[in-house]
């Protein structure tokens, strides 16, 4: 039996819950959960605001711990390795998406915590192709949130062949944001924040930005005209996206990683006359996630986390509900 921690309803508390997960899949792998994030999209997913939760259900998506158990036809890990395992659970691995490396493109994807359950447990079980083995060097309880906050922002930096010379604006100094400006930094480009919380202005810029402007201050935006390669955006919620596109150069790209419910209110015009473009993605490729890690270990970058110990679930959630969290959470 598996030990858990699941909502019963939507927008209810987390209470504990067991469940027997069956006979292991022959190409799947169970990991000791010693560390999972929790992320905005656990809290979306408990409170069923896209509309597919199913309970009981058990979030957790950011999950760090060692290899309990392999499937028969599992080679590449082995007992007591350290992995992590992120969004996805699983791939077809037959889909041209998959064929092509671009796993988390895959349309039947298994999501870690749609119609399975999550890391908020002692146990998890996911497909071997989907897990990711952690650098020796990482610190398994800061690793975590990269899996999915990480992968979230790094991806777009490959998908668009980010250049070190580009000038690239984070719009939100949040839990995607954060990560997101300390890649960036090492990656070598100029590196803006946008954020509406004075506070937070100094520590974006000791997190790797090199300026800061006030996401609601539309004279600050209207200043920066013309001056990005890159936006990307790691807030849900609706800003001015008019005055965001006008501060890009000719081809330059506002890209969405923040899950904005609103839609966007666009002039057509400014992307038509300068070639602009408007873009999202979501998480990215297990290998992705492997040279992210490995980056990370290279530049020494880690997510800003306060821990709490997995019978703590509540209060950690309240908390992020609440906006109180710097920057990430971490059960453990």
């Amino acid at each position: 039996m598996i030990k858990a921690y699941a909502a019963f309803e939507p927008g209810g508390k987390l209470k504990p819950f067991e469940y027997d997960p069956g006979v292991l899949g022959i190409d799947d792998v169970e990991i000791d959960v010693e560390h999972c994030g929790i992320c905005h999209s656990d809290l979306s997913m408990i409170n069923n605001d896209w509309g597919f939760s199913e309970y009981p259900l058990v979030p957790g998506h950011e999950v760090v711990g060692t290899i309990a158990i392999v499937g028969e036809q599992v080679t590449n890990f082995k007992i007591g390795q350290r992995v992590g395992l992120g969004w996805h659970a699983g791939y077809c691995m037959t889909c041209h998406s998959c064929l092509d490396g671009d796993h988390n493109l895959c349309a039947q994807s298994q999501g870690t915590i749609i119609g399975r359950h999550g890391g908020f447990a002692d146990k998890v079980r996911a497909q071997a192709a989907s897990v990711v083995a952690l650098p020796d060097a990482m610190d398994m309880q800061a690793a975590g949130p990269l899996f999915c906050g990480g992968i979230t922002v790094y991806n777009p930096l490959v998908q668009f062949d980010v250049k070190p010379s580009d000038k690239v604006g984070v719009i939100g100094v949040g839990g995607l944001g954060h990560i997101a400006l300390q890649f960036l930094n090492a990656w070598g480009c100029e590196v803006t924040a946008f954020t509406s919380n004075d506070s937070k202005k100094a520590e974006a810029l000791t997190m790797g930005a090199h300026h800061t402007i006030n996401s609601r201050n539309i004279t600050e935006i209207e200043a920066a005209a013309g001056q990005f390669d890159l936006l990307l955006s790691t807030v849900n919620v609706k800003l001015d996206w008019n005055a965001y596109v006008a501060t890009l150069r000719p081809k330059g790209r506002l890209h969405f990683v923040g899950a904005t419910l609103d839609p966007l209110d666009l002039g057509v015009m400014p992307l038509i006359m300068g070639q602009r473009s408007i873009s999202g993605s979501p998480v990215g490729s297990p290998a992705n996630i492997a040279n992210m890690l490995a980056f990370a270990v290279r530049h020494n970058i880690n997510p800003v986390v306060e821990n709490y110990r997995l019978d703590q679930v509540n209060e950690a959630l309240e908390n992020l509900e609440a906006g109180n969290i710097r920057y990430r959470i971490v059960l453990s």
